[in-house]
């Protein structure tokens, strides 16, 4: 019998993987954080009518929900997208020029953002979604090359050091368009002209900086051949289903997968509606805001640091409870105290040091609660639970915002999920978890049915 080569795996190849990190995640800080939000309501509410009302395809909308809806929209596509794009990456050979498909029409729609002005919030929201899915799928595709440039025992470590690039990105492109605000004056510009700029920079910087990336890494052997008769995603959703019907082995791995679901869904929705509700409801300066969402990309980091010391004291369960239960008073505390810009500073400080911990914390919690050998099946499901699952609380606000004309009471709403999430994580059992998952590795391995 033959025997396949030995995977080979090359520093230059590693380094240009970290770079796309550094490459899309001015979109998601820079775009979707800060500057988007903001803009976008104000052109919204500029064509609402007398009661604060547009009509996108007829149907009435408060304009300040319109944001969150069309987060929700977007990551509902990427709900039906996401699984297709990866089942194409696993089974082709033409996984580079998926990459830089993918990216590139993301880079496009972002970079067309420059022309939306005046009242065409309906150009706004045709690009976001597009712009959101695209990206979406680029990621997918670029996780997939993970096992392909390192081994496992390096794993961590090199994913480790794509995240913090991609902070570092993320943080030197919002510092550039920061500065852009504060001169904005001075260079005979408007601030909705720097605004336009500050969101298509960030697709100019994605194309900028995906191309070594694509020069770095290479496609590796031929494509894999489904069954007969079976197409690539009819496979790949099968092995969903197959993975998806395994989880019941493992219910305390099933039962932290859904409160983590539930309560990430409120984590995401405070990220993404944070700058508009310090632009508009709080009628901070966008220059302002960028400043406060600058940093906290830095602040993030001690948090993530924190919380990490703090769970080997009390233990990565308690220690992600402690992050709930401070999340929903940093909720309480938004809903009654939050007036003024230095107010805004001081809880996006706490959001920052939270999420960092919150989220860095989950991701080790389920490391512990998956069975051996079928790590990349598993996170996976993780995965689209983040993704899939996102938009329900953007809806959930939006829908508040839109019957109570409150930001303060759509804010106070996500609440419910922090509270159901911290509810269900509290009867999950770690140490069942891990002797189940102890247990399956033992015993014969068990091949999906073909």
């Amino acid at each position: 019998m033959n025997q396949s080569p030995a995977p080979e795996y090359s520093a230059r190849e590693q380094r240009g993987w970290y770079l796309y990190d550094w490459a899309n995640s001015p979109y998601f800080t820079s775009v979707l954080l800060v500057f988007l939000g903001p803009y976008l309501t104000a052109l919204a509410k500029a064509a609402a009518d007398a009661n604060g009302f547009i009509h996108p395809l007829g149907i009435p909308v408060d304009a300040r929900s319109l944001y969150p809806y069309l987060i929700s929209i977007s990551v509902a596509g990427q709900v039906i997208f996401l699984p297709v794009v990866g089942a194409i990456a696993d089974y082709g050979h033409r996984k580079k020029q998926l990459l830089a498909l993918t990216a590139f029409i993301g880079a496009a729609a972002t970079a067309a953002m420059f022309f939306i002005e005046g009242t065409n919030y309906m150009l706004g929201a045709a690009l976001l979604i597009v712009s959101n899915i695209s990206f979406g799928a680029s990621i997918v595709v670029y996780n997939s090359f993970l096992p392909e440039i390192a081994p496992p025992d390096q794993r961590d470590a090199v994913s480790s050091r794509g995240w913090a690039l991609g902070y570092a990105g993320g943080g030197v492109l919002l510092a550039l368009n920061l500065l852009l605000l504060f001169r904005a004056d001075s260079l005979g510009i408007s601030e909705a002209k720097a605004v336009r700029i500050s969101l298509a920079s960030a697709g100019v910087w994605c194309v900028l900086f995906t191309i070594p990336v694509l020069f770095a890494l290479r496609n590796r052997g031929p494509a894999r051949v489904p069954p007969p008769g079976q197409n690539r995603v009819a496979v790949a959703f099968r092995q969903l289903a197959h993975t998806l019907r395994d989880t019941r082995r493992y219910p305390q791995t099933l039962l932290f997968l859904v409160a983590y679901l539930i309560y990430n869904d409120a984590i995401q929705t405070v990220l993404a509606v944070a700058g508009q509700f310090g632009s508009d409801g709080l009628g901070m300066p966008i220059s302002q805001l960028t400043t406060a969402i600058l940093m906290a990309q830095f602040v993030g980091i001690f948090g993530a640091i924190g919380f990490g010391r703090l769970a080997v004291r009390i233990g990565t369960k308690l220690a992600i409870a402690t992050t709930l239960t401070i999340w929903a008073a940093i909720l309480i505390y938004i809903y009654g105290f939050v007036y003024t810009a230095a107010q805004f500073f001081f809880v996006t400080a706490g959001v920052s040091i939270v999420m960092g911990g919150s989220q860095a914390l989950s991701r080790s919690l389920f490391a512990q609660l998956i069975p051996k050998g079928k790590e990349a099946e598993y996170f996976s499901i993780y995965e689209i639970s983040d993704k899939g699952t996102s938009w329900l609380g953007p809806a959930f606000y939006g829908l508040a915002l839109q019957w109570t004309g409150s930001y303060r009471v759509a804010i106070l709403s996500l609440i419910v999920f922090f509270i159901a999430g911290l509810a269900i994580l509290s009867r999950v059992n770690v140490e069942k978890g891990e002797h189940d998952v102890l247990r399956a590795s033992e015993s014969p391995a068990q091949n999906p049915a073909h």
